[in-house]
């Protein structure tokens, strides 16, 4: 015959496997969970600068001159490299819409749309629709073509740790990037992809200002996931960049509030934004993506919610072609270029974002184990 078991061992066996399995946890949260912390916009314009004052304008190799098409639509274009703040190679690519070559056949400037993709890809995404056998989901490249008709030069580069700029010796995958920082707390790795490679479009833009066939003054950025994260920190953080189209940002909070879009939006309130969500994002509610939109406040901004989730339908190409148009305030973009680097510090504005610390009482994280920042 069988004992039949202690009612009260089983419930002492019961709370010590619950007392471990607490302990266990508090101890995970204590040693590897993200705490939020804030920043506040002197930190934020410290992370973000790219350059001094007397730095000069970074030399950018160019590839000859190439026929090529995007999506249906035949354009030029020119392999691009120059080296980063940091010295670092940065690579990517410029397509026009008229040959370059032969500057009798150019209007005086073209507008500009820097286009930045989403984590993994890269930036062959804003120029085909199959890359190394897999089709370009995003449909990234429909709006590039779109903007190319509108007469537009379009710049794509490569992300940190993307494309041709990987690390062979380390590549970044980003599942496990993604895991580490929150299974393990690992956020300076995501961080400081992020901001370097703002920095990097910081630096294209002291260059753009120099080209005579480029309208500095009609600069525009357009990014998907994580590029339209970045769109989104690079205009609030430089104000070269007048227009954005951020299309499907996955949600950040406090725990990366130096990457965080809601940490900018303050600063984005004299920039025209188009946000484009979904209804069953995986990356952001209906709740993240309508608290973002109202953060930003701007009188020209739209905000453009399509059915299904993080893979927007490809009509929402079609719906963006309005804000390929003229720009809502050209002529303060115009005037704010002719500063160029002279442009109001943005410590110097106030940050009322759920991440801002007002005055500055907060000092980034600092510490040199598991959570630490930047």
């Amino acid at each position: 015959m069988h004992k039949r078991p202690n009612p009260r061992m089983a419930s002492k066996i019961m709370m010590i496997v619950f007392g471990l399995a607490g302990a266990l946890a508090a101890l995970w949260w204590a040693v590897f969970a993200l705490q939020p912390y804030e920043v506040s916009p002197g930190q934020l314009t410290a992370l973000y600068a790219h350059a001094k004052a007397d730095t000069p304008v970074p030399q950018v190799q160019l590839g000859p001159v190439e026929p090529t098409t995007v999506g249906g639509t035949a354009a030029w274009a020119r392999s691009l490299r120059y080296a980063s703040f940091d010295g670092a190679w940065v690579i990517g690519r410029i397509v026009h819409p008229s040959d370059p070559s032969r500057p009798d056949a150019l209007p005086s400037a073209r507008p500009v749309l820097l286009a930045l993709h989403a984590m993994g890809r890269t930036h062959w995404r804003w120029w085909l629709g199959e890359f190394k056998g897999r089709p370009t989901i995003e449909n990234t490249h429909l709006l590039a073509e779109r903007a190319l008709q509108a007469g537009h030069v379009v710049v794509a580069l490569d992300a940190r740790g993307h494309g041709d700029r990987k690390d062979p010796q380390r590549p970044l995958i980003a599942r496990e990037l993604l895991r580490d920082l929150h299974l393990w707390g690992e956020r300076e790795p995501y961080e400081r992809l992020i901001v370097d490679t703002v920095k990097d479009y910081r630096v294209l833009l002291d260059w753009i200002e120099a080209q005579p066939h480029l309208d500095a003054g009609q600069v525009r950025a357009a990014g998907y996931s994580m590029g339209a994260q970045m769109a989104l920190l690079l205009a609030g953080t430089d104000p070269r960049v007048r227009s954005v189209a951020a299309m499907v940002p996955p949600h950040l909070d406090c725990k990366v509030a130096a990457v965080a879009p809601i940490s900018v939006a303050a600063w984005l309130a004299d920039t025209e934004v188009w946000l484009l969500t979904a209804d069953d994002d995986e990356y952001a509610s209906r709740s993240d993506n309508a608290a973002l939109f109202a953060a930003l406040q701007g009188p020209a901004n739209r905000h453009l919610n399509f059915p299904g989730g993080h893979v927007l339908p490809p009509g929402y190409v079609e719906q963006l072609q309005p804000w390929l148009g003229p720009q809502a305030r050209a002529s303060d973009a115009t005037a704010g270029a002719q500063l160029g680097r002279a442009l109001p510090p943005r410590d110097a504005l106030p940050l009322t974002g759920a991440c801002n610390a007002l005055p500055t009482l907060f000092a980034l994280p600092a510490r040199t184990g598991r959570g630490r920042s930047l």
